[in-house]
């Protein structure tokens, strides 16, 4: 993360995150002292925060040790490892093969697993079956097999793979799910291992484009302007955000994505340590559906596919509104190189209604305080979804994190008079139409 170009950054502090430079220079001290082969897959390079007593003991212009946490996955062996690297000393302080874990799918992954499904001669004839002519519109995503105990999949990085198909190159391919088709992908050998087709469901005959230009825009909305003439209220010195009686610093990992540090809150003259660390450890979200292209979807959204590397880009007027402040985020791709994702975290001030009020109908005097809020806040894609995650800050002394579910809808399909009942029913069935059923 980078501050803004009009801001000049402050001396190094413990807890800011890897910068570019520091990133690839951690790679390349692992790829000194270690023996690594062609087929090795960096999964994440972030700071390995030091010790809380030397974070909260550190004064300004003191010198800082800066240290990296890498994880890779050397895809010949199919083992993982873990190390922590210091830049400083430029060697590698700890290497550790964690044995019978998989870590998070990174985006080379997506793009290659999508180009070796595509390569599958019985994947393609699946889609003929379907009567998908172009199969340059199919859309290939990767998701986590799960764990579900199959003697198969033991040791083996693996996918469930699933398939859309757009209609028209700048179509929503989520409205159009090729039902009872999965695709099994093993990600080290990048091979496909199984085409399951389970029957030929037809494409959902109906669009579901969320484009302006397809679904409108509602009408009848005058402009909002939101005007700071003097700028905001808070002060951004690198990575130390200030507003009001708060004060905290702003981090960002490739794996949690937006993390918030060492938040206080002045008390009558003394600064009260309020958090240390909060980010979203994880996020879960379990589809519950049996059926065999439906069982494995349980996502772990943070820790399976690194949720601060897919953080979008933020535009003011739309994802944030009024006088805002951006960071920049730096996070790492699959062969140890920098990424910088522009404009990753937003900082701004949103009017939070009333904060306090009072009319003494003896006197006739009414007073009112108007409440402020500071809101850090960043949005992440993950397939069809974005989920939204915005820390915010009030005058009153409350924290609050709201997540934000947006996106666009992942449907399911069923043949016309399908007739089915639910495990543990009371075998009372539903008809169902070929329309898409939303998930």
């Amino acid at each position: 993360m980078a501050p803004t170009a009009t801001e000049a950054p402050p001396s190094i502090h413990p807890l800011d995150p890897l910068s570019a430079a520091e990133i690839e220079r951690a790679w390349a001290i692992v790829q000194g002292e270690r023996a690594l082969g062609p087929r090795v897959r960096v999964i994440f390079v972030m700071l390995h925060e030091p010790a809380k007593k030397v974070v909260l003991g550190h004064r300004p212009g003191d010198p800082v040790d800066r240290a990296a946490f890498v994880v890779l996955i050397d895809s010949a062996a199919g083992k993982t490892y873990e190390a922590i690297v210091s830049l400083g000393e430029g060697r590698v302080l700890s290497w550790e093969h964690i044995p019978g874990v998989q870590p998070a799918i990174v985006l080379d992954e997506f793009v290659d697993c999508e180009a070796a499904v595509r390569a599958d001669p019985r994947w393609q004839d699946a889609l003929r079956k379907r009567g998908v002519t172009d199969p340059s519109l199919a859309m290939v995503d990767s998701w986590s097999a799960g764990n579900f105990g199959f003697p198969a999949d033991e040791g083996r990085r693996l996918v469930r793979a699933l398939t859309w198909v757009r209609r028209h190159p700048g179509d929503n391919g989520y409205a159009r799910p090729v039902a009872n088709l999965l695709t099994v992908v093993d990600l080290n050998e990048m091979k496909v291992l199984a085409v399951e087709d389970g029957g030929v469901v037809p494409l959902p005959p109906e669009d579901a484009s969320y484009s302006a230009e397809a679904a409108g825009v509602r009408a009848g909305l005058e402009p909002i302007e939101i005007r700071q003439p003097a700028g905001p209220s808070f002060t951004l010195a690198g990575h130390e955000l200030s507003w009001q009686k708060w004060r905290m610093r702003i981090g960002f990992t490739p794996r949690e994505g937006l993390v918030i540090h060492t938040v206080s809150y002045e008390d009558q003259g003394r600064e009260r340590p309020i958090l240390y660390r909060a980010s979203i450890a994880d996020m879960v979200v379990p589809y519950g559906d049996p059926r065999p292209t439906y069982f494995h979807r349980n996502a772990f959204d943070v820790g399976e596919y690194g949720i601060g590397t897919l953080a979008n880009a933020l535009q003011n007027g739309c994802d944030c509104l009024g006088e805002i402040r951006y960071l920049d985020a730096v996070v790492n791709d699959g062969r140890g190189r920098a990424l910088t994702l522009p404009n990753a975290v937003c900082l701004h001030e949103e009017d939070a209604g009333i904060l306090w009020k009072h009319f003494d109908w003896r006197l006739g005097t009414t007073e009112v305080r108007r409440s402020r809020r500071l809101v850090v806040s960043s949005i992440s894609t993950v397939g069809n979804y974005e989920y939204g995650f915005y820390w915010y800050f009030y005058q009153d002394g409350t924290i609050q994190l709201e997540v934000k579910l947006t996106g666009v809808i992942s449907n399911g399909a069923e043949p016309g008079g399908a007739r089915w009942s639910r495990p543990g029913s009371t075998g009372r069935s539903t008809s169902t139409s070929s329309t898409p059923a939303s998930t």
